[in-house]
């Protein structure tokens, strides 16, 4: 499989999960395992674009697959995404360890949809599970992510 990128192949057990695989074999610890139920969503990573619960998926079904994790969302220099800095610009973090799965869940989002409004991010989110900051600074990040995201794209064109 491809993680961030990067190609790897190891032989696992089948019945390792991805979450594990990805802590454990590849020391990706950004991924968190929390309920380890697939409802919590703070082990959301991207399999070829898409988002899900690397807590619900064995480690052998995302052979040839493209992986990525909270590691791969920062730009090539180090320097954090746009939709990262817009995280620490509006506060939308505190223990921090929901935002993995946050930033993936919204990643994939603002990839389909350039111009999304606060309910639908709301709805988006709701598979994220946060204890600490009530949403409300998330969903400003998103927005304005969403906002400087387009105006990158137009100052290229």
């Amino acid at each position: 499989m491809s993680v961030n990128g990067r190609t790897y192949e190891r032989d696992v057990e089948p019945r390792m999960l991805l979450v594990d695989f990805l802590r454990q074999d590849l020391d990706l610890t950004g991924t968190h395992a929390g309920c380890e139920h697939g409802v919590c969503g703070a082990c959301t990573v991207l399999v070829n674009g898409r988002s899900l619960r690397s807590c619900l998926m064995f480690a052998v079904q995302a052979n040839g697959a493209s992986v990525e994790t909270i590691e791969g969302l920062a730009n090539a220099d180090g320097s954090l995404s746009i939709l990262q800095e817009c995280f620490h610009d509006h506060h939308g973090l505190q223990c921090g360890f929901c935002t993995p799965g946050m930033l993936m869940t919204l990643t994939e989002h603002l990839r389909e949809n350039a111009t999304p409004d606060e309910q639908e991010l709301r709805v988006v989110l709701t598979g994220n599970l946060c204890r600490c900051t009530g949403y409300q600074a998330i969903v400003e990040a998103g927005l304005d992510a969403a906002r400087r995201m387009r105006a990158k794209k137009e100052a290229a064109e």
